[in-house]
């Protein structure tokens, strides 16, 4: 077996082992070249050193992908923090013996960058490469279905540190929440749609230059600072595998002041009106398992949990 940093010739071979995996609810099919080159080479920070390939002769039987999180202003790479962000290999080959030997070679890269923790699977903002591609509405660390990529991180000393909980909403049948404190906030409130806003930072706009995005605000009548702002990701790449139109809610924030008065679920029931109207069938979230105040959201607005993702790190000494 040869193990070997990224070719510019590789590509139809790395699509060719995304494309021949079972289907699995967060990993979005069919791969392209395009795609893979849109969605991942493109990045301006990816590095062919990173990508590692397994090949048995000519052919490639797997690869790893490394990379790394932002600065805490999200303005450049912040090198000490490392994350593999996928390990793929061809169905029925012997994948946990070279799986593991890419991921070592993976860490191998990482530490010699000045990674001082390594995670696996990537997780906002440790999420270097295929948003859009894999998780879903964001990069949930290792969905806890892809049964590979657990054994693999399970048995190659990381440890679980966090939970993320993956949920969904069909539109077709949504019903905003009606109580007294809702209709005050719809007389009292208005809210606005922006297409495509700016980006907040040079990793945002690494990480969403090839989505729309829409967002929307909660404004008090008369006032011009927000109370609440949601942004969602149309989610075209999983459209051939889900069947469905869906977009992704992947930042919710309420103003200091506002908070449990029922202004986020407001402005979700609003944004979910809007987005139904746009040909949007599915709104897909996620949030960490242990903030119960959005799970209590999410359950109140209709979702449903459809997987969960694991958090895993170990430090890079080990």
């Amino acid at each position: 077996m040869l193990y070997r940093s990224f070719r510019n010739g590789d590509t139809p071979q790395l699509v060719d082992i995304w494309r021949a995996q079972p289907p699995q609810r967060g990993l979005a099919q069919p791969m392209s070249l395009e795609l893979f080159e849109q969605l991942v080479l493109a990045k301006p920070y990816f590095d062919n050193h990173g990508l590692i390939l397994a090949l048995d002769g000519e052919r490639a039987v797997g690869f790893a992908h490394a990379g790394f999180g932002p600065t805490e202003d999200e303005s450049g790479l912040d090198r000490r923090f490392g994350v593999t962000s996928l390990v793929l290999e061809r169905p029925n080959h012997d994948s946990l013996a070279v799986g593991h030997e890419l991921l070592a070679r993976s860490e191998q890269y990482l530490r010699a960058s000045g990674a001082e923790v390594l995670y696996a699977g990537g997780i906002r903002p440790l999420d270097p490469f295929y948003r859009g591609l894999y998780g879903g509405s964001e990069l949930p660390g290792v969905l806890a279905t892809d049964s590979f990529s657990n054994e693999l991180y399970k048995t190659s000393d990381y440890s679980a540190i966090d939970r993320v909980v993956v949920l969904e909403r069909e539109l077709a049948a949504f019903r905003a929440p009606v109580d007294r404190a809702q209709m005050q906030i719809r007389r009292n409130f208005t809210v606005d749609e922006k297409i495509d806003p700016a980006p907040r930072s040079w990793w945002e706009a690494c990480s969403l230059e090839r989505f729309q995005v829409i967002e929307y605000t909660l404004t008090e009548r008369d006032t011009v600072q927000p109370a609440a702002m949601a942004r969602f990701w149309m989610m075209e790449t999983y459209v051939a595998s889900w069947g469905v139109h869906a977009a992704g809610l992947f930042d919710l924030s309420v103003a200091t002041g506002g908070r449990r008065r029922g202004l986020a679920t407001h402005l979700l029931a609003e944004a979910f009106r809007r987005l139904g109207a746009q040909g949007i069938s599915l709104i897909e979230a996620q949030t960490m398992a242990n903030n119960v105040a959005a799970v209590g959201m999410y359950q109140k607005l209709g979702f449903h949990q459809v997987d969960q993702g694991v958090v895993y790190r170990k430090q890079a000494a080990g």
